[in-house]
Order: structure tokens, then C-alpha cells, then sequence
């Protein structure tokens, strides 16, 4: 009883781990959607995505109090941080030594691969993992280029010079189809 009447009391004066933690369970019960479409189109598949996301979950959770004592909007702060882990996991990948023979690709579910073909999908997933940051942002969660700048932790003109590279190089890979 008196565990519970802590607890509540925690509750009622707006701290305390309780409330913490149920603010972070809303947090991705909100977000989780917009965050898988966010992680699907910066790894180009659903299976990493889910990867990313959970990865970048575990560690904002754990300092989620931090993260919204500092005022900023903690979607964003999500954002940047799941586009800088999955640049840091694909640089470590970049360094993987390379084998003789090819693998045995195994079957994929349909469901699973209909955006695998598709032409934009392949000349996104071509592009570098910061100008494709960049145009998820801008044209898949219509973001302005003040919040993809704030997002991703770089200036208003990086974004402006990342998307003028990023959309020259589409057009240029799907002019050619």
C-alpha cells in the first residue's frame, strides 16, 4: 500500500519514473508508424528498418527524461538519431571483407519485395546515405528544409545542396529507363 501511495504521489507532482516511462510508451506508440516509414526508405527494406528503429528506441529510452529536459522536439531528435546510426552501420558494412563466392539468395515473400523493382525505390537506395536522408525527409515526411536541417543536425545549405545533388542524380538514373 505504501509503494502505491508513493507511486501515485510521484504521479501527481509530474515526476518520477512512472510517468516518464508512460510518456515514452505513448512517444513510440504515436510515432512508430512514422518512424518505420522513416527507417524503410533510409535502409531500403523493411527488415533493417525494424532493425534501426529498435536500435535507435532502446537508446533514446533509456535516456528519454534527457532527451525531453532539453526542450527540442524528441521526433526530431529520433530522426537524427536513426540517420546517424544507420550511417555508422553502413560504414561499418562498408568495411566487411569481401568472399569469393556469391551466397544462395534465398526465396522472398512476394508482399515482401513488390518495391524491390521498382525503379525509384532502386535509385534511392543507390543514393548516399545523407541525400537520401534528405529527400525521405522532404518528400516522404514533408518536412521544410528548417526541420530537416534541425533533424539531421546540419545547416539549411547543406540540405538545399544534398537535395539539388540527390534529385540531379534520380533524374539522371531514371531518365535512363
Amino acid at each position: 500500500m505504501t509503494a502505491v501511495l508513493q507511486l501515485g504521489s510521484a504521479v501527481e507532482r509530474g515526476g518520477g519514473r512512472a510517468e516518464t516511462v508512460g510518456d515514452f510508451a505513448e512517444f513510440v506508440r504515436m510515432s512508430m508508424p512514422g518512424l518505420l516509414r522513416y527507417g524503410h526508405a533510409l535502409t531500403g527494406n523493411p527488415h533493417d528498418s525494424a532493425d534501426l528503429v529498435q536500435a535507435v528506441l532502446e537508446k533514446v529510452g533509456s535516456r528519454w527524461g534527457t532527451v525531453q529536459g532539453k526542450g527540442d522536439d524528441p521526433l526530431a531528435y529520433v530522426r537524427r538519431a536513426m540517420a546517424n546510426t544507420h550511417i555508422s552501420i553502413w560504414r561499418r558494412r562498408r568495411r566487411e571483407s569481401l568472399v569469393a563466392d556469391f551466397p544462395d539468395n534465398g526465396a522472398v515473400a512476394p508482399e515482401l519485395s513488390r518495391l524491390e523493382n521498382e525503379p525509384l525505390w532502386q535509385a534511392l537506395r543507390e543514393l548516399p546515405p545523407r541525400q537520401r536522408a534528405v529527400i525521405v525527409l522532404r518528400y516522404y515526411e514533408n518536412l521544410s528544409e528548417a526541420e530537416i536541417a534541425h533533424a539531421l543536425g546540419i545547416s539549411c545549405g547543406t540540405v538545399k545542396s544534398q537535395s539539388s545533388k540527390a534529385m540531379a542524380s534520380l533524374r539522371t538514373r531514371l531518365g535512363k529507363e
